[in-house]
């Protein structure tokens, strides 16, 4: 790659010598440049996509949902927050892989596994007295809209942050690959949440979490708890 590790040493020194202000600064503008960024995707996807929706009607957006979206900034920001503070502790440290090859490899484990935390921390959202608390929110989207994603209790946005830096103390993944990580997800959950499918139908064959997957999973809650793929709703027998 074009970008050397001593490059991102630079860029990385400058994010050391940030004060807490700066940071609290940073990782909010980040995090609402990344909303509106799901947004607009959304919103282009609905208007240039030519296939049929998955469901007669889009939920109607509400004032409730636009607050509760704001306040998803904030914990994913308090995320961020979180992670410098570890990095500064020396508890993440960032890795040194530079290659296309091995930066494709940890973009690839980091997709698996948090796939596979993902599904545990799903299925057990939606156990009775933890879906009622905090996972029946997100829920009363049977349809969806542009806001869907961001429709969470705050301890489910916090909570999905903290498996991710979980990881990130395990393994020094360099931040190539973290970066690129969080685009992927950020774009798959924005497409999870279409009302339109947006793989073509074969991907269902490889084992994709496509568009029709997840919208399946608002009208069934007892299937499909996988967000990138479908491995583990087949081997654990929750998929339709």
């Amino acid at each position: 790659m074009n970008f050397t590790q001593a490059e991102l040493s630079g860029y990385l020194q400058v994010f050391w010598q940030f004060s807490w202000p700066q940071w609290l600064i940073f990782s909010l503008i980040v995090n609402i440049f990344l909303y509106l960024f799901s947004i607009g995707l959304y919103i282009f996807i609905e208007k240039t996509c030519r296939k049929s929706q998955l469901q007669e009607k889009n939920h109607p957006i509400t004032r409730s949902d636009f607050y509760l979206s704001l306040l998803t900034i904030g914990c994913n920001s308090f995320v961020m927050l979180l992670g410098a503070f570890l990095w500064k502790k020396g508890w993440i440290v960032p890795g040194q892989t530079e290659s296309v090859i091995g930066i494709i490899a940890e973009v690839a484990v980091l997709l698996l596994l948090m796939d596979f935390l993902m599904y545990l921390f799903h299925f057990a959202a939606h156990l009775p007295l933890v879906y009622k608390v905090l996972h029946g929110k997100h829920h009363e989207h049977i349809s969806t809209n542009f806001l869907s994603l961001f429709v969470l209790h705050p301890l489910e946005t916090i909570g999905f942050g903290l498996m991710m830096l979980v990881i990130l103390i395990g393994y020094d993944f360099s931040v190539i690959s973290i970066s690129i990580y969080l685009l992927l997800n950020l774009i798959w959950g924005t497409i999870g949440h279409l009302n339109r499918e947006f793989f073509p139908a074969s991907f269902d064959r490889f084992f994709v979490g496509t568009t029709r997957f997840h919208n399946q999973h608002h009208l069934d809650e007892s299937k499909n708890f996988g967000f990138y793929t479908s491995i583990w709703d087949r081997l654990f027998r929750t998929y339709k």
